[in-house]
């Protein structure tokens, strides 16, 4: 009682907020009538702050969200990257929303620094700017140098974000409950288990230790790579809120000016697409966050990237399902796409997979082969959905962080070169990854580790065995008087000689191990 309380509070703030910044018009884009939004403004008691009315639309909704805090930034920059699903001015809008929050002051990030990693800034470094280079939703980048000089990146979390968090991944869960107990028929979007899934990245997200460690793994993951870096990380200087890196040289990609930089953007793009296909499939492991602002480019057209505080991953069953069903749209084998659907899991087994393939085909052959920019994502998900419903389809939280990523990715490569289609980049590499993985040359490998593993296990199997026949030895064999009673009725029902026969069995093995 006292939580739904809680949380209605909090849900007539945020609506409080959203019409005081004038800030509803996403209600009228929904369907809603104009005169709703404005009774709606009388009944919350919300005027509309001064000034608001002489700003763009989404100026104002950029103010509300960084007025409501962290988790609705992250929707803000989400949308950001999406222009084909909110329009252009509106992303152009919300874009601020990535790096150019208001920031935290010097003293509380030196009060951090020292107090996170136990030194003074005079010991700590050579030298420690003041003023943040770059505030997002949960941290700023300050730039500073080593004792010895080296240029450093120096990340913190702002004081209070884990509380802000916590308040609304709480709502959010809470919501997915009432949702789940009220409309029963959208439980195969497995609300709660895709807004658990989002709070267990943001407690990770909470730790920078976890992020270092993070980004250590993904810059082993693409060491000998040239096309695409991670900065190392300064372990000495890491902590829990405090986070540092060696200084990247180069220029965010929503900074760039497609039309005055002399870069090759289609190879940037390309190169884009191949490490992150590189880090979905080869990997398992991939940077969960690739909106434009955690993206640099240098001089030499080598693509940096930063902020590694949500990753996902993925098994190597899931990374073979995704790829079969990603190859099946690429080459247009819709039936192969239907019963990999149905053999994971996705789509219930009582589906015709004929049918199925049928809507695939409906969705995906009106954009195969076509540029970004041609390209309706929003009409596309509007299908993908209602295909979904159609056919019983299960969300699935593992893929969750895979989905928005996907979509992040693919409007960071729209920003920097609208013409590219990175899905048909995708191909070859999705292709090489399956002849390696899922071949038969791969096939013979997992036979053979699978056989090495068992071996290694047989001696601990026959030791065990040989302790079992030991205590039959000493104290005779016991049988529970109820499994007794089973085995005779189960002897009346199948025959005798089955019981004979496992017995003769069970005697030989007995003799093979004593021997």
């Amino acid at each position: 009682m006292l939580a739904g309380l809680r949380h209605f509070r909090r849900i007539i703030t945020v609506a409080r907020i959203l019409a005081r910044h004038d800030a509803l018009f996403p209600l009228e884009r929904a369907g809603l009538p104009r005169v709703f939004t404005g009774l709606l403004r009388i009944v919350l008691l919300a005027p509309r702050k001064s000034g608001v009315r002489q700003i763009r639309p989404g100026e104002r909704l950029t103010l509300a969200m960084t007025a409501l805090g962290p988790a609705f930034v992250k929707l803000g920059q989400a949308l950001s990257v999406r222009p084909d699903l909110v329009g252009d001015t509106l992303a152009d809008d919300l874009r601020s929303l990535q790096d150019n929050l208001p920031a935290f002051s010097g003293a509380q990030a030196r009060t951090i620094v020292e107090t996170e990693l136990n030194g003074t800034i005079e010991d700590l470094f050579g030298s420690f700017d003041d003023t943040a280079i770059a505030a997002a939703s949960i941290a700023q980048v300050h730039k500073a140098t080593t004792p010895d000089g080296d240029a450093i990146a120096v990340k913190l979390l702002r004081p209070g974000i884990e509380a802000a968090f916590a308040r609304d991944l709480d709502l959010a869960l809470w919501a997915a409950q009432r949702v789940q107990n009220l409309r029963p028929e959208l439980n195969r979007l497995r609300p709660v288990e895709a807004v658990q899934t989002i709070i267990r990245s943001v407690e990770m997200e909470m730790d920078l230790r976890f992020e270092a460690a993070a980004a250590d793994e993904l810059r082993q993951n693409f060491e000998d790579d040239p096309t695409f870096s991670v900065p190392a990380v300064d372990w000495l200087r890491t902590g829990r809120r405090v986070m540092t890196t060696a200084w990247i040289d180069a220029t965010p990609m929503n900074e760039i000016d497609p039309d005055t930089e002399k870069l090759d953007r289609e190879a940037i793009v390309a190169n884009f697409a191949r490490a992150f296909f590189l880090q979905v499939f080869r990997d398992g492991f991939f940077h969960a966050d690739l909106h434009p602002g955690n993206i640099f480019v240098d001089d030499e057209g080598v693509v940096h990237a930063v902020d590694f505080g949500i990753m996902g991953r993925l098994d190597r069953q899931t990374r073979q399902y995704l790829a079969e069903m990603l190859h099946g749209f690429l080459t247009g084998n819709y039936k192969r796409v239907a019963e990999i659907h149905i053999q994971a899991g996705y789509v219930p087994a009582n589906q015709s997979v004929d049918e199925f393939a049928q809507a695939a085909r409906s969705i995906a052959e009106p954009i195969f082969g076509l540029p970004l920019s041609e390209i309706s994502l929003a009409r596309l998900l509007a299908q993908l959905f209602a295909v979904a419903e159609k056919f019983e389809m299960r969300a699935q939280p593992q893929l969750l962080l895979l989905q928005k990523t996907m979509l992040v990715a693919e409007g960071s490569g729209r920003k920097l070169y609208p013409d590219i289609n990175m899905w048909e980049l995708a191909r070859p590499l999705i292709e090489e990854w399956m002849i390696d993985n899922m071949g038969p040359e791969a096939r013979m490998r997992e036979a053979a580790e699978d056989m090495l593993d068992r071996l290694e296990r047989l001696p601990q199997l026959i030791a065990d065995m040989e302790d079992s026949i030991g205590a039959v030895t000493r104290d005779g064999l016991r049988v529970d008087p109820a499994s007794l009673e089973s085995l005779t009725r189960g002897q009346a029902r199948r025959g005798a000689w089955r019981i004979w026969i496992l017995a003769a069995a069970a005697a030989a093995v007995a003799v093979a191990v004593l021997d």
